[in-house]
């Protein structure tokens, strides 16, 4: 009898394309090259040889964990003034993650531990991260439960995904001269410092309070934009122009030498991510959703957060496997049946479908069943791995000596 953990998820086929793995990276960004590369070759130094390389990985998403209940805690609304402590840990937390990030690679390395699990353990905590950096970002500059904190996310999801897309298609994971996990970690620590020393309010005034000779070249609609929803419309200018376009090319390009027709490769690849693209959205900006006015953004982000990142840690396996781009989840079922009944027409508002209370308990239970089934799913993936690697996940076998 098959016990609860048993790999059913991952054929022999699948787990013996893992011989063929192969780790690819670019990373064009000066910044990376110039200053956090030798900073990284220090503090890998700091870390013990028996430490195993995903429990590295697994202690940085701790840090951000931890302040995000924080964040929970102290900021319910992500829009108050806070003790400054905390925008301060906001920012500890993101760089301390970002270096135990990039240093479990070199320790991998460095311990001659280095394989296919250890690139799924790193991106898939990387992808649950978005929501976790979202739900900081938003409550670091004062967004509150607001369309503005909706559009953080989406554009911080989209982002990843598209790289993790272009990654199963190309074989490699590029980072351009300016990206994320590089300068919008820095950016991140710097907006969050400003917080701590002078408060969240300071990203609620217009632009034109800072820079007024702005007045004079750009539009009144532009300058009189708080700096919060400026640096959202930066961010998102910088993903449609830079990143979507870039990522999209690689992706034809190799569709291209594979011989695939590339539009309807997209088509239907894609198909997922624009089921939970819709389905988010949808939700959380029907206007008989209580989810922003009652102030459940940190709960609903952080649900679907562990959705997206189930989403892309299955391409990722798939990229490690050599195996078909996956099409679907159990996990977006509750977020379309949300989208659905939240988005119904309603014969009277004094007996909706949906009522407050309700809505917030359907998110909660879909929370549980999330954080259920997607442990459930790595802990079989992660067993799978390690018994045909012959590896642990988050220790370093004792070597036999002699």
């Amino acid at each position: 009898m098959p016990s609860l953990f048993s790999p059913e998820f991952l054929t022999q086929e699948q787990l013996e394309n893992l011989k063929l793995y192969k780790y690819a990276a670019i990373d064009r960004s000066f910044t990376t090259k110039y200053i956090l590369r030798h900073y990284w070759n220090a503090a890998i130094e700091l870390f013990p040889m028996w430490m195993a390389p995903n429990l590295i990985t697994l202690i940085g998403l701790l840090f951000m964990i931890i302040n995000v209940i924080f964040a929970i805690i102290f900021i319910p609304d992500m829009d108050g003034e806070e003790p400054s402590w905390i925008y301060f840990s906001f920012a500890l937390g993101v760089w301390l993650y970002s270096t135990f990030d990039n240093v479990d690679g070199k320790q991998a390395r460095r311990t001659g531990t280095s394989s296919p699990l250890g690139e799924l353990f790193d991106h898939g905590c990387d992808a649950l991260n978005c929501s976790f950096a979202a739900v900081l970002q938003a409550a670091g500059i004062g967004l509150g439960h607001s369309y503005a904190a909706v559009i953080l996310y989406s554009i911080a999801m989209l982002g990843f995904y598209l790289s993790t897309a272009e990654e199963y298609h190309t074989g490699v994971l590029y980072l351009g001269y300016v990206n994320a996990p590089t300068e919008g970690v820095i950016l991140s620590c710097i907006l969050f410092i400003i917080s701590g020393l002078y408060g969240p309010s300071v990203y609620n005034l217009p632009v034109s309070y800072y820079l007024p000779q702005l007045k004079t070249y750009l539009p009144s609609m532009m300058t009189s934009l708080s700096v919060s929803h400026a640096l959202i419309a930066f961010i998102a200018f910088m993903a449609i122009f830079t990143h979507l376009p870039v990522c999209f090319y690689a992706m034809y390009k190799a569709c291209r030498k594979n011989n695939k027709p590339f539009v309807r490769t997209m088509l239907i690849q894609n198909m997922p991510i624009a089921v939970y693209s819709i389905a988010f959205i949808s939700w959380v900006s029907s206007p008989y959703s209580t989810i922003l006015s009652h102030h459940h953004f940190i709960l609903y982000a952080i649900t679907t957060g562990i959705v997206f990142g189930r989403i892309a840690s299955k391409i990722i396996l798939a990229h490690l496997t050599k195996s078909r781009f996956p099409r679907f989840t159990v996990l977006l079922v509750p977020l379309i049946i949300g989208a659905i009944i939240t988005n119904l027409p309603r014969l009277n508002a004094i007996d909706p479908i949906f009522t407050p209370e309700s809505e917030y308990l359907f998110i909660c239970g879909y929370f549980v069943f999330a954080v259920l089934a997607y442990l459930r799913w790595a802990v079989v993936v992660i067993n799978s791995f390690c018994s045909y690697l012959g590896i642990n996940c988050l220790t370093i076998p004792k070597r036999k000596t002699m």
